[in-house]
């Protein structure tokens, strides 16, 4: 394993943004002995989750995303509160944003979204036996829309750029229903269908 070269120093909170800190962390790099600072981003870690109905149909959202100023399909997420265990995040995420409770849910995996600027986890999960349960409860600034497609539509959603969250994407990534598309060929090294 490589050997990394540099020596935390300290920390110099920048800015609070409710969602997450701006913080300057300050290092040395050997052998030169240099010093900079690297902006981070530190928040709590995320959650989201793949609602999987005994129908096999998927629980989506539909929602403005600020970053892009776009309304964006997706599935439920959201952010860990203190002290919450995930899986309980996401059963939340999952009742607030949809209306609906799962049977089950399942641990998926886990990836750090952006480790060069940020100190957060965001796990993957699925919930099977999702059912309707009540009327979604959104923060007050969320407009949610629900709705429902096939779990074997969601690769092609993904291909023609209608589902583009990376986290989402990733998501059912970790599920194992992406394909690389028939014109790619063979790829070197992937196990046979």
């Amino acid at each position: 394993m490589p050997r990394h070269h540099w020596t935390f120093l300290h920390r110099a909170p920048v800015s609070d943004q409710r969602i997450f800190r701006v913080v300057n962390d300050h290092y040395r790099f050997e052998p030169s002995g240099a010093e900079r600072p690297f902006v981070v981003l530190e928040g709590p870690d995320w959650i989201n989750v793949i609602p999987l109905t005994p129908e096999g149909e998927v629980v989506l959202i539909r929602q403005y995303r600020h970053g892009v100023r776009e309304v964006t399909l997706e599935i439920p997420g959201g952010m860990v509160d203190p002290g919450e265990d995930p899986a309980a995040a996401a059963g939340r995420e999952l009742r607030e944003e949809t209306g609906f409770e799962a049977e089950r849910i399942v641990r998926l995996g886990s990836v750090w979204p952006n480790p060069a600027i940020q100190t957060n986890a965001c796990t993957s999960f699925l919930a099977l036996g999702c059912r309707r349960v009540g009327e979604p409860a959104p923060d007050p600034f969320e407009s949610i829309e629900v709705e429902t497609r096939p779990l074997a539509e969601i690769p092609r959603l993904v291909a023609d750029g209608v589902i583009r969250h990376s986290l989402v994407v990733l998501a059912f990534g970790f599920l194992g229903i992406l394909k690389p598309p028939p014109e790619a060929g063979p790829l070197p090294g992937a196990p046979a269908p």
